[in-house]
């Protein structure tokens, strides 16, 4: 009689067994990666976006009003506290703008941050797979998870940055005081006026900035997957039988916890680079000429005029909305991996 194909499979008595999260065990097929990103990041540009809206307008020095010892003196920016600025700015996005401003930019946050979390986690989750097959390490080292976030923020910033940018115009634009009205009609027209004015390069203004972000990236991933794996084994040791729904809550609670908690601290240590994208993407003065022309004299300029503080502008509503962002994100891709099952 035939015995059932798994029987060899099972470890003899005394045997050593494998950890419960070692070894290819967690790799999927590559389109699966790509489907549970595009999940996470469409259930994550809605339900964040008015929080986008106020994070990247602080973060800019458009709505920053100005305090100067003397009106017509030159000399550095005086911000008001932050408390304050973000109220102010709340209550004039719904009193000049209405609700619908709070989610000015969606079109192009959902249209970047799908492709973008879907790009994201399928180079992530592959890289992850080639990285252990070429390297010799097991898919859950830390060196594994830093060279496939890198990869991942590296990749995912550069088939991007024209659609943040074009979210940044879009978010910052206000109605001109000669004319009274707005800069940009829409995405095309941002995009047609870019082109026009600044070229192709002008589409990847900021890219350099969010290429350091990818530090960020490799910070929080290399932190999650520590993490969950920590909250994994404390909530539900891997030799306690545990029910279908006993699992999923336990998978829950750990993805929340760890994606969390390595998005604070991750966010926290590399927050002034967010600033300086936002920066660099601008649309020109009036009369044409960028303010911010490079990371470096982004960076000098901001400290000149602002501070350090300046390269901290928007850090609460960023912080607000990055770590909902990232349960979200990491929650639903968690999910479909799971819904889809994972590979024995």
């Amino acid at each position: 009689m035939q015995q059932s194909p798994k029987i060899h499979a099972k470890p003899q008595e005394g045997a050593p067994v494998k950890p419960p999260y070692a070894g290819p065990r967690k790799s999927h097929d590559p389109w699966v990666h790509l489907l549970a990103g595009a999940s996470g990041g469409f259930a994550t540009a809605i339900s964040t976006s008015p929080l986008d809206v106020l994070r990247t307008r602080l973060q800019s020095d458009f709505y920053q009003p100005i305090s100067r010892t003397s009106t017509s003196a030159p000399g550095p920016i005086i911000p008001q506290k932050t408390n304050h600025k973000t109220l102010r700015i709340i209550g004039n996005i719904y009193k000049a703008e209405g609700w619908k401003a709070f989610f000015r930019g969606l079109g192009p946050s959902l249209a970047g941050v799908v492709p973008a979390t879907a790009i994201k986690f399928y180079v992530y989750g592959n890289c992850k797979r080639i990285g252990s097959q070429m390297l010799g390490y097991g898919e859950d080292s830390t060196l594994i998870h830093a060279q496939a976030a890198i990869s991942a923020g590296i990749a995912t910033a550069t088939a991007t940055n024209p659609i943040w940018l074009v979210k940044t115009r879009l978010q910052l634009d206000r109605a001109q005081t000669t004319t009274g009205t707005r800069r940009y009609r829409n995405s095309l027209d941002c995009v047609q006026q870019v082109l026009r004015h600044e070229g192709l390069r002008g589409l990847y203004k900021g890219l350099s900035a969010s290429y350091l972000g990818s530090v960020e990236t490799a910070l929080h991933l290399v932190l999650y997957e520590r993490l969950k794996v920590i909250l994994q084994k404390s909530l539900g040791p891997s030799d306690q039988k545990q029910t279908p729904t006993q699992k999923e809550i336990t998978s829950w609670i750990s993805t929340t916890g760890a994606a969390g908690s390595a998005k604070f601290a991750a966010a926290l240590l590399a927050y002034p680079h967010e600033v300086i994208r936002t920066r660099l993407r601008q649309a020109p003065l009036e009369n044409g000429v960028p303010k911010y022309t490079g990371l470096a004299q982004c960076f000098r300029l901001i400290a000149k005029e602002e501070g350090m503080a300046g390269l901290y502008g928007g850090l609460m509503p960023h912080m607000a909305r990055s770590i909902p962002s990232a349960i979200i994100t990491l929650g639903v891709y968690e999910f479909v991996l799971r819904f889809i099952g994972t590979p024995e």
